[in-house]
């Protein structure tokens, strides 16, 4: 498959900025890699909140928000193949 091809079936999120516009590429991707942005930020909270005693309790929040956030990393990656797949499966058949 040629690279032309793979950009058209890739079907880019558009969003108009006033006279620009901003064109998102794989967007399950990108999705990924916001969501481990914010497990890192998350993560890097806790930790320095665990040195203030006062702030343990919302420490051990932003662990389980960041814990609960490597959840979504495989749901992002799978649902991308999956969507993938059934591009692919359709392009097949015609």
């Amino acid at each position: 498959m040629t690279e032309r091809s793979e950009q058209s079936q890739e079907n880019p999120l558009t969003l108009p900025l006033g006279n620009e516009k901003l064109v998102i590429r794989r967007r399950y991707e990108v999705l990924s890699i916001i969501n481990d942005f914010f497990i890192a930020i998350w993560f890097l909270l806790g930790s320095v909140l665990f040195l203030f005693p006062q702030y343990e309790k919302l420490a051990v929040v932003f662990f389980i928000i960041g814990s609960a956030q490597f959840l979504i990393r495989p749901s992002i990656r799978l649902i991308g193949h999956i969507h993938l797949r059934r591009c692919n499966a359709s392009n097949w058949e015609n």
